[in-house]
């Protein structure tokens, strides 16, 4: 197959309307407090490749990827997992309010996975794409 060609490598909130989150797997999640921001590692799926006339099966443009909110808070995760992995839905991001002093515009950021919910406001997102798309036979890497 051809290499994928990665149209950028950070995406934002700008660029929303364009991505999509389904089957994403969320590999880790991380706050950091100093600077108000929530990361999350996941594995994203760029593209998805129907099966070819002797194929049964979809095939993947998959990268790993770190979603990094910006001024962060009223972070909830609500999942249980009976083995641990955490698989997107997909992402919807609503409410938007002025902050106090009428500068940023928040959103509440609303991962709806297959194991649950995880929920967080936030003003901003970039999403750092790690490395190069892959064309691989699943939705993600493993470890």
């Amino acid at each position: 197959m051809d290499k994928y060609k990665l149209e950028k490598t950070v995406w934002s909130e700008q660029d929303f309307e364009t991505m999509g989150w389904h089957d994403a797997t969320i590999w880790a999640m991380v706050a950091d407090t100093e600077k108000y921001e929530y990361a999350i590692d996941l594995d994203y799926i760029f593209k998805w490749v129907h099966p070819k006339n002797d194929e049964v099966y979809f095939k993947f443009w998959v990268a790993p990827v770190t979603m990094v909110f910006e001024n962060a808070d009223y972070i909830k995760i609500d999942i249980e997992s009976r083995w641990g992995s955490i698989e997107v839905a997909d992402l919807f991001m609503e409410n938007p309010q002025l902050s106090p002093n009428k500068k940023f515009t928040s959103h509440d950021y609303r991962f709806e996975c297959q194991e649950g919910e995880i929920s967080l406001q936030a003003t901003s997102f970039k999403m750092y794409v790690r490395q190069t798309p892959k064309f691989i036979s699943g939705q993600c890497f493993g470890l």
